[in-house]
């Protein structure tokens, strides 16, 4: 087993951390402070990507992308982390689900996806449809050969920003043994088509300045030319796609994490108390010695998990393994680095408490740490015939 990175790996770590530091790091407070990312500063930070190589990196070479490997690409993922989820969204790592584009839905949506010239958000959560994918309203029903779609989608990241949408929607029943079963076609919705708005969604505390929104369809009519993928095929595409995000999900986490960390370890440094650093106290130098074993446990495990993605292996299990444990762990130590600050760890004047309000969100989205459980519990008892 080789746990050391290439020295191609080093590169894309040092590249995208120093980006992260110089493009990313000077605009937080703004963002944090007005809950919007200037215009300029999203343009600005999507052209030096674009310029460095990196834009839409997981993409494979062959529609322009990068062609970097999910491991590579979890790495990419793990320094964005570093820095504000407002900023690091113009990076620009469009959904991969695109790559299921056929005919002219590759000039129209993928290619310009790739090349940063439109930009595409992910819809499924709804209100009564969060971990229950399929108790999913929104609906689409054949009208001639068309599509007509009603309802409703909520928590849509991105879509302030989305010149077209990736939505999940339930195209008919089928009755099994465990009772009905709904069937999900996805399609590719442009903004501005007749029927279908977007909508500011809710303030939240997590994340400042990436928003989430809400979009409504009334007789939003679509020709069989949008239908992503196959008609009542979405779940396939959606478990793709999911496989993606959690990993991503995780590698944040542990960058977010490492972030986090080194102001922990800063401070218990510096700071003194009764003649000596408070490091020194067994109180506040154990739980740094938990916290980079915790980090490290999430990194490698998060790391494993998309290589097995590289080497064709089976992942599931693996997978959630990494967003349950790395979401977790950032959760713990947000908490414990703004124990170590005190007082002041709740203060504006570090961002230790936006650290700590962000990491809430990470054990919800992308599946919570509910649905991680299942998904591990179930691949142990299954070949067991449990």
């Amino acid at each position: 087993m080789q746990f050391a990175l290439t020295d191609e790996q080093e590169m894309i770590v040092t590249t995208v951390r120093s980006f992260v530091e110089n493009e990313i790091y000077p605009h937080e407070d703004l963002v944090e402070r007005t809950g919007e990312v200037p215009q300029e500063v999203a343009d600005e930070i999507k052209r030096k990507t674009i310029e460095l190589g990196f834009y839409a990196c997981n993409f494979p070479e062959s529609v322009g992308g990068a062609g970097v490997s999910h491991l590579d690409f979890a790495l990419v993922e793990r320094e964005l982390g570093r820095g504000s989820m407002a900023l690091t969204h113009f990076f620009g790592r469009p959904q991969n689900i695109l790559m299921a584009c056929e005919g002219e839905q590759k000039e129209r949506y993928l290619l310009p996806a790739v090349r940063g010239e439109r930009m595409d958000a992910l819809a499924m959560t709804e209100p009564d449809a969060g971990s229950d994918v399929r108790g999913m309203k929104c609906s689409a029903v054949r009208d001639g050969g068309d599509w007509v779609i009603n309802g409703s989608k909520h928590f849509i990241s991105g879509a302030e920003h989305a010149d077209f949408f990736i939505v999940f929607v339930a195209t008919g029943v089928d009755d099994t043994p465990r009772g009905p079963k709904k069937r999900i076609t996805t399609f590719l919705v442009d903004r501005g088509t007749p029927g279908f708005e977007v909508r500011d969604g809710y303030a939240s505390v997590s994340h400042k300045g990436y928003k989430n929104c809400i979009l409504t369809f009334d007789d939003c009519r679509l020709p069989d030319a949008q239908v992503l993928g196959e008609v009542d095929g979405g779940f396939a595409v959606m478990n793709e796609w999911l496989y993606a995000t959690r990993i991503t999900v995780a590698a944040m986490s542990v960058g977010r994490a490492r972030r986090c960390f080194d102001y922990a370890l800063s401070y218990a440094a510096e700071r003194e108390q009764f003649g000596q650093p408070i490091g020194k106290f067994q109180g506040v130098g154990f739980q740094i010695a938990d916290m980079i074993t915790e980090i490290d446990a999430a990194d490698f495990l998060t790391l494993a998990a998309a290589y097995r993605l590289d080497q064709g292996l089976p992942a599931n299990r693996e997978i959630a393994s990494a967003k349950l444990y790395a979401t977790e762990m950032l959760a713990r130590v947000t908490d414990a680095t703004l124990q170590i600050y005190g007082g002041m760890g709740l203060m504006a004047d570090f961002p230790i408490e936006r650290f700590w309000r962000d990491a809430r969100v990470e054990r919800i989205w992308d599946g919570t740490s509910e649905i991680q459980r299942h998904i591990i519990s179930r691949e142990l008892l299954r070949p067991l015939g449990a």
